[in-house]
């Protein structure tokens, strides 16, 4: 077998992989929910079986509307309130990760949604960071490596994006590697937050931003042109501004400029189809960006609500675009060559181990 070959789910399982676009509240392991709940009293779980509460969590997701998924996080936040919470979960979340085969990470969560209980944004996060060292250690004891680093979200529709951003900056080399918003994208354009962005490029601090999933072309334009962003997240409402209807696909202004610049999409294709950006595997667009050679990357966005992983979501792009090792490659390169961390610590992890391990397990 070579890197043309189609890889197997039990080879995909094993293949390096890198994740830039994953939430810490939506990749909980329900029994963690359920703990946690049980310990502070939290009465809201539709139910207290672990399986019952995966299948919730999906369901309730699969409506279609951004809005309705951003609704479940509300069980999640709730049982992130404390030091001893947050720590657990971005534990579990890095060994989880390291479990999928993913050997770098970059994990964003909204510091001000877990302060309802006292702990200030900074607690938030170094009891996020304390997690992912944790994690990082017992993957490690067990056989995995991997990197867990940390995006601090502002959340659009709130007015706290300006702390979130100097806590970047204070924490930019204690595990902090950059910054995003999140939040419903239609009413809260990423132009209201550009005071911050313009903060962060002045102390040459790294950011994406959430563009283009709900919302189309006009919130990709402001994400790069108004507020700098240096990857999209998500950004899968680009192929609005390409014309399939012709012999060739023509791409217009706006798409062109994402492709030649070479701007990242954290493209989550479970999750568009969940929050209707997408209506099924083969159609969603992933496929025809791939193929016309944008920085396409491959994320997971919320675990838990998708009931997915990075494994998952290699699987549905094999059986839905026939990828080969070859693709899966190229696009584990694209997001490690995206990452938000030094240019030599991204080519190490490239020619280190990701190179190495596709040729082994392609060769299989």
């Amino acid at each position: 077998m070579s890197l043309t070959s189609k890889p197997s789910p039990a080879q995909i399982k094993r293949v390096p992989k890198v994740l830039l676009h994953d939430h810490l509240d939506g990749g909980l392991r329900p029994q963690t929910i359920i703990d946690i709940a049980q310990e502070i009293g939290y009465t809201a779980l539709p139910t207290h079986d672990a399986l019952e509460l995966a299948t919730w969590f999906r369901e309730s997701c699969d409506s279609g509307s951004l809005v309705r998924y951003l609704e479940t996080f509300s069980h999640t936040i709730a049982v992130m309130q404390r030091r001893e919470d947050i720590i657990r979960v971005a534990r579990e979340c890095a060994l989880d990760l390291a479990r999928d085969g993913v050997v770098y990470a970059e994990v964003r969560g909204a510091p001000e949604l877990f302060t309802e209980k006292g702990l200030s944004m900074a607690d938030v996060v170094d009891a996020t960071i304390e997690g992912y060292k944790q994690g990082m250690a017992e993957a490690k004891a067990e056989g995995h490596e991997i990197q867990v680093f940390s995006l601090l979200c502002g959340m659009r529709q709130n007015k706290l994006s300006q702390e979130v951003a100097e806590l970047v900056v204070k924490y930019r080399d204690k595990g902090v590697v950059g910054f995003d918003i999140a939040g419903p994208e239609d009413g809260f354009p990423p132009s209201d937050q550009k005071e911050s962005f313009d903060y962060l490029r002045k102390e040459d601090a790294h950011f994406t931003i959430h563009a283009g999933e709900a919302y189309g072309l006009p919130s990709i334009w402001e994400a790069i042109q108004l507020c700098g962003a240096e990857r999209l997240g998500h950004g899968v409402r680009i192929i609005d501004d390409i014309d399939f209807s012709g012999p060739e696909p023509k791409l217009g202004q706006l798409a062109s400029y994402v492709r030649d610049r070479r701007i990242p999409l954290e493209l989550c294709p479970t999750s568009n189809l969940q929050t209707g950006a997408a209506k099924s595997y083969a159609e969603h667009p992933i496929g025809a960006l791939a193929r016309l050679r944008f920085r396409v990357t491959l994320n997971t966005d919320n675990r838990l609500m998708s009931q997915t992983s990075m494994s998952f979501e290699m699987e549905e792009s094999v059986k839905a675009f026939g990828w080969d090792f070859a693709e899966l490659q190229r696009i584990t390169i694209n997001a490690m060559k995206s990452a938000f961390i030094p240019y030599p610590e991204r080519l190490k992890i490239i020619d280190g181990v990701i190179k190495p391990g596709y040729a082994k397990i392609s060769a299989e």
